[in-house]
């Protein structure tokens, strides 16, 4: 038996190809994934280690920044005196670093990266954990001099003695650049520029006598741990913050370790559609193996094998053909993995492939994902194999099962789609999201797996409709194309499943997507009565100066700042709620149009008050007057009397956890050193649109990182935010395409292999080449769209499904992507065209005497 096995898949081995494509596409997504997030991983494991003191002691803050505030938390620079003292200490070293500068050069263009790293701000205080070393030049003295990274210089065409402006939080200034500095580590894609501490601490900070960490070196033979008691103890162990170089090269890790993951799920994401899609594929492969095998298996049947060993026997194939995709997949996830290393270095981020990180993880997943995948697509066939007959030696060995009963799919498919449909139901129902959230997760499952079930059962009636005009548009090629479409439902379904699962994904979240757009649109119009806002590019906060240019612009009539901070509340019901809090001129209502269900604008902005959402103040049990503990970043906290609750479709709580704001006064008495993230702009009374635009554009030349939008520009920005979710849903499209096409293109070709005979007594009965092209084509396009049409249909479901999902979080609109579901129908047959081009060629080039002889 094994050498039977063995043999048979050598002699097939052409025709599950395909199939180890689908296996190969599966684990190279897993496997490249893997070894890009574990080599980007310990590339800044090292980098922070290396570049960490023995012990870091910073400012304490115990509010994360989700939105930025531009506040930057400080501590004394005297401090580093006291800290020399202790002993054990062999150095210590006030530093300076801001992140978020705009640097720009002699033509007011931005010099920073455009790819959203930051510009870093650092005083220039060399030491063997330096992460960069002086290249050329020399070391920066005094306020109008410093230094730039050569990778900057050499991206943007900057010398030494070239001129730089540094917008800094506390103002502009012009510097010198005297020298430039090489990355000794990896340089993790930011701009770095270097001045002499005193220039950094009253440029960067505003505060002479101010640092934003210390950065503390042991003496030889002092323990980390030992060092960081003692400082503790120096400066008083609840004031700031300590940590040793561990505990800091962690910390850092665990910041980068957002944007790690995100790129890992997302390829984990495409992983299991590939997984998902390729899973049909193998199924539908192998089932056509063993129908089109039924006489060779009766004959081993007839010979002595019994059921298990023919069943062994399927698997073992199976085993191979999973063993060959995963050992190519291993590889081609290296390379996958070497080309997001590359294109981090076209970002900005230079990580050695040399040292890619290959670990023993990673081909334990390879092989358990490539084998797992394999095994359980052929188990069904291989049990189906070990119930063939030994009669079946002597029966004409032809499609085997298509005319076996559907019951137990149309039962089963019936239950798991009625329990698929009363989760989506009880999903729209739900006024709660996380428990709508979880519903529609377990109704999208049941549903999908419901159409995979039900497929087969829908062949007949959906393909008839949809084929109905080929016998009057194609003749007798049509009907005979038709017809093989609803040969074998089970087949047909199984082919259009991968297809469809892509489509109904894509169809579901195109159908959120564009129902957020609407969403966010109608709330932009209800909203926002600015003529302009004024933002930075990357939503981060922008100095003082920026607004008071433009309030001095000719034709400003009114200028309502907006500032961020991150805030803490204890609620009457016991919870404590960390959130992004939002402060606000008193003029607010000129410029924003927001619904107060209790209270108005007076009252919300009133120093000590503060504005809530209505749904959020009824779930925690808080009311007009009720007063609130609020902690605030720097450890400062007050107690804020409610004044007015909203409703938050039309708050300007833009989409923070409660909906929480107030005035400006309160935040800068609790909160000081922020920075303004927007202004509202009205035009005076005779100034008009066109030209308050012109003039804030010219104001704001010298501001490269700023930008003037108005109500159209908004909604732009809005909807190029969303496009990303879409691109990524485009690209899972793509894969299942891809996966889908070599699907079809298996069915068929193997479909061809089964009907040799058939096509030859066609042809031999008059059908010409070309006519057997275009049937074996109409076939494979009525198969497309078939997967096409249920994939629409699941997906629209899931799409309204999910638009009542976002309308808990006041995204009430729903719409749909009509274009977008013309396109996909238009592309499915498209797909079917391109899928059928070999099969049909191969079909047409059969020998005739020698496919009616085929047995």
């Amino acid at each position: 038996m094994l050498k039977a096995t063995l043999r048979s898949f050598l002699a097939h081995k052409g025709r599950l190809l395909l199939s180890a494509l689908a296996v190969l596409l599966s684990v190279a997504f897993v496997t490249g994934s893997l070894i890009f997030s574990d080599t980007v991983g310990r590339t800044f494991d090292r980098l922070f280690a290396s570049t960490a003191a023995d012990v870091t002691v910073s400012p304490k803050e115990d509010l994360d920044e989700a939105v930025p505030s531009g506040r930057t938390a400080t501590l004394p620079a005297a401090l580093a005196e006291r800290v020399r003292r202790v002993e054990g200490v062999a150095a210590a070293r006030a530093e300076v670093e801001v992140a978020g500068l705009t640097v720009t050069d002699g033509n007011n263009e931005s010099v920073s990266p455009t790819t959203g790293a930051p510009t870093l701000g650092s005083a220039w205080l060399p030491s063997p954990r330096s992460p960069v070393e002086l290249s050329s030049g020399r070391a920066p003295r005094g306020p109008a001099e410093a230094l730039l990274d050569s990778e900057t210089a050499g991206r943007e065409d900057v010398d030494v003695g070239d001129t730089l402006t540094v917008i800094a939080p506390p103002g502009s200034f012009r510097v010198r650049v005297v020298g430039l500095v090489t990355f000794t580590t990896t340089n993790p894609g930011a701009a770095r520029i270097y001045f002499d501490a005193p220039t950094a601490r009253a440029k960067l900070l505003g505060a002479p006598g101010a640092a934003t960490s210390l950065a503390v070196d042991a003496a030889d033979g002092v323990d980390d741990q030992r060092l960081k008691r003692r400082v503790a103890a120096a400066l008083g162990p609840r004031t700031y913050d300590f940590r040793t170089a561990g505990e800091q090269a962690e910390s850092d890790v665990e910041q980068l370790g957002g944007f790690l993951d995100v790129i890992k799920y997302v390829m984990l994401g495409f992983a299991g559609v590939a997984v998902l899609v390729g899973v049909f594929l193998i199924v539908n492969t192998f089932s056509m193996l063993i129908a089109q095998r039924t006489r060779e298996l009766g004959l081993l049947r007839a010979l002595g094998a019994d059921r298990r060993q023919v069943r062994r026997s399927v698997l073992a194939e199976a085993f191979l053909l999973g063993l060959v995709g995963s050992t190519l997949g291993l590889a081609a996830g290296i390379g996958l993995a070497a080309g997001l290393i590359e294109l981090m270095g076209l970002l900005g981020t230079n990580i050695d492939a040399d040292e890619m990180v290959i670990g023993r993880v990673t081909p334990v997943a390879a092989y358990a994902v490539g084998l797992g995948v394999t095994f359980v697509a052929a188990y069904l066939p291989a049990r189906r194999a070990a119930g063939v007959s030994p009669m079946a030696a002597l029966s004409d060995a032809e499609v085997a099962g298509v005319g076996r009963p559907l019951r137990v799919r149309a039962v089963a498919g019936a239950v798991v789609g009625a329990a698929g449909a009363a989760a989506l139901a009880g999903c729209a129902a739900s006024g709660r999201t996380a428990s709508a959230a979880s519903l529609l997760g377990l109704g999208v499952v049941l549903t999908l797996i419901a159409a995979v079930l039900a497929g087969p059962l829908l062949v007949r009636p959906v393909i008839r409709v949809l084929g109905a005009a080929f016998p009057t548009l194609f003749g007798a090629v049509g009907r005979m194309s038709q017809r093989n479409a609803l040969r074998n439902p089970r087949r047909t379904g199984a082919t259009a499943a991968a297809l469809m699962v892509g489509i109904a994904l894509v169809g579901g979240l195109s159908v959120a997507s564009e129902s957020m757009t609407k969403s966010f649109d109608r709330q932009i119009d209800r909203t926002l009565g600015a003529d302009f806002v004024v933002q930075n590019t990357g939503f981060q906060p922008f100095p003082r100066e920026v607004t008071d240019a433009v309030r001095d612009t000719a034709g400003v009539g009114l200028v309502v700042r907006g500032r961020f901070a991150p805030v803490a509340v204890r609620l009457p019901d016991g919870d404590r709620v960390e959130t992004t809090a939002a402060g606000y001129d008193p003029r607010l209502d000129e410029v924003a149009n927001i619904t107060y269900t209790h209270g108005g604008t007076a009252a919300a902005l009133a120093p000590g008050h503060l504005a809530m959402d209505r749904d959020f103040a009824r779930d925690h049990g808080v009311r007009v007057g009720s007063a609130l503990p609020v902690w605030f970043q720097g450890g400062r906290s007050a107690e804020l009397r409610v004044g007015a609750l909203t409703d938050q479709d039309s708050a300007e709580g833009f989409g923070t956890q409660g909906g929480l704001y107030f005035g400006l006064a309160t935040l800068e008495r609790y909160a000081p050193g922020g920075q303004d993230s927007a202004l509202y702009v009205n035009a005076a009374p005779g100034t008009g649109d066109e030209a308050l635009r012109a003039g804030l554009e010219e104001t704001l030349e010298r501001y490269p990182q700023v930008r003037v939008r108005d109500l159209a520009d908004y909604k732009q920005l809005v909807r190029d935010q969303i496009s990303v979710l879409l691109y990524l849903v485009y690209a899972l499209l793509g894969l299942a395409i891809i996966i889908a096409v070599l699907g079809v293109v298996n069915t068929l070709a193997l479909s061809v292999v089964e009907r040799t005979r058939e096509i030859g007594l066609l042809r031999a009965i008059g059908l010409a080449r070309r006519q057997l092209r275009r049937m074996i084509r109409l076939e494979s396009v009525v198969i497309a769209v078939f997967g096409a049409v249920l994939g629409l249909v699941l997906g629209l479901v899931w799409g309204v499904c999910m638009q009542q999902v976002l309308a808990l979080q006041g995204m009430t609109a729903l719409a749909i992507p009509w274009f977008t579901i013309v396109a996909v129908v238009v592309g499915s047959a498209v797909v079917g065209v391109v899928a059928a081009l070999l099969p049909a060629l191969r079909a047409s080039r059969m020998n005739v005497l020698a496919a009616i002889a085929h047995e």
